[in-house]
């Protein structure tokens, strides 16, 4: 597994110039505005402004399954893979990306801008339709980190508005089978990727170094996951199973000291512990496990002495929960942070709100187009959710966090069915004593200088 560096420091600037009618232009295609309205000048992005068309289809045009979207650490940029119908230029005497027939659809990077008084989109093409299996990041200066598969290698750049076009600066390649990107680092200009093999992984740091790619941390077994537990991009959470089978086990990474591992999730010795969320205020987790006998969505407190709980609100009727963002600044106040929820069920996707001291869930109607399990609470309380639809090519919903009508009194300790079985209340789901009916505490912390009550 090797990594390297691409010398040249700057590309040349391509793609999407706008004409006269709005529409962009991407090596010999005409890109299709599907905008309404021109939204406003990009302020922030690095080399200028950049018109905001949106290269989103019209609705039912994408695939079941849309490349991800992914917002950035503190919430003020997005970014996707946005499919775009093509024509051919008439001066190109090439076909275009739609080949014989002159017209098709392609895959290109589209930014959001989300933390203005009106959000809008930045599409970031090149003179080649990205493939669907690309990853993009956003950072926190609105450029765009994109992972591509060349031949046996991933190359990573950043992308970036640059007057009428796109800018792209290379940053490196890593030689390796397969390469995730994990999610944002809270310190905004950094972004991991991780490689795993059959028995150890391979934690890159792919953007923000000084020589491009560079290996920070080899993790005994296959890696998966990722979740950040510091706010300093310091301490990383993977979920890794040993070689040669076992359990999946949540383990903390320290990224400074040469990727040194420390248990974090040892629930029971035969369970697969699972780390989902992490809020670094209060030290609230968010936990899938098989303790109980089965899958379930738990929570504990990073540091605390107190057992993981599995909420019964939290398993309703045919429907899957993934938890997908927590309300930050609740100081030392686990319990009361709200927790959002993506809800799929038959009819489709919507919101969920929870709080552990209210252990009771709220499901909200999501707006229509919502880029599903994507959304960042506010320290107030009111959780935003991104949508494009048909008529908004890119919008801001917003959900105050609701009221629990009747506060649950944080238990001590216990995992039985208490009195309130019957309303969802009690802090496990179990109804009957379980072998795991303890579990063992969480893992001590591998953040010290916190002290958790309780």
């Amino acid at each position: 597994m090797t990594a390297c560096a691409i010398e040249n420091e700057t590309a040349e600037a391509s793609g999407a110039s706008p004409d006269a009618e709005g529409a962009g232009k991407a090596g010999g295609t005409v890109l299709e505005d599907s905008a309404p309205d021109d939204p406003p000048e990009d302020p922030g992005g690095p080399g200028g402004a950049s018109p905001g068309t949106s290269l989103a289809a019209p609705p039912g045009s994408l695939p079941v399954a849309a490349p991800a979207f992914t917002l950035s650490a503190d919430g003020s940029y997005a970014a996707r893979l946005a499919l775009a119908r093509v024509t051919a230029d008439p001066s190109d005497g090439a076909g275009g990306a739609g080949g014989a027939g002159g017209a098709g659809e392609a895959w290109f990077v589209e930014r959001w801008t989300l933390d203005g008084h009106e959000p809008y989109a930045v599409p970031l093409p090149l003179d080649q339709p990205e493939e669907p299996d690309s990853e993009v990041l956003p950072l926190a200066d609105g450029r765009v980190l994109i992972r591509r598969r060349v031949a046996d290698r991933h190359a990573v750049s950043l992308l970036y508005p640059t007057g009428p076009g796109t800018g792209e600066l290379p940053l490196g390649a890593v030689e390796c089978a397969e390469l995730t990107l994990l999610p944002p680092s809270p310190d905004g200009v950094s972004a991991y990727a991780l490689s795993a093999g059959p028995r150890a992984t391979s934690v890159w740091l792919v953007a923000g170094g000084a020589f491009g790619p560079e290996l920070v941390a080899e993790v005994p077994g296959r890696c998966s996951g990722g979740v950040w537990l510091d706010r300093a991009g310091r301490m990383l959470a993977l979920d890794r199973e040993m070689p040669g089978g076992g359990p999946v086990k949540a383990v903390a990474v320290d990224l400074e000291r040469g990727g040194e591992v420390t248990p974090l999730l040892q629930i029971a010795p035969d369970s697969n512990d699972r780390l989902l969320l992490a809020d670094p205020d209060s030290g609230l987790l968010l936990i899938r496990s098989d303790a109980p006998g089965h899958d379930r969505l738990g929570w504990g407190v990073l540091g605390s002495c107190l057992p993981v709980r599995f909420p019964e609100c939290l398993r309703p009727a045919d429907v899957a929960v993934t938890p997908f963002a927590v309300q930050p600044g609740q100081m030392l106040m686990p319990e009361s942070c709200a927790v959002a929820l993506r809800i799929d069920g038959p009819a489709g996707s919507w919101v969920g709100v929870w709080r552990p001291a209210g252990r009771r869930l709220h499901q909200r109607a999501a707006p229509a187009g919502w880029q599903a399990g994507r959304g960042v609470w506010t320290r107030d309380g009111v959780l935003r959710l991104p949508y494009a639809d048909g008529n908004v090519a890119c919008g801001v919903a917003l959900l105050e966090a609701p009221a629990d009508e009747e506060p649950g009194v944080w238990a001590s300790s216990g995992c039985g069915a208490g009195s309130g079985a019957e309303s969802g209340m009690q802090p496990s789901g179990g109804a009957v004593p379980l072998p795991v009916c303890k579990p063992v505490p969480l893992g001590q912390a591998p953040l010290t200088g916190r002290m958790v009550p309780g």
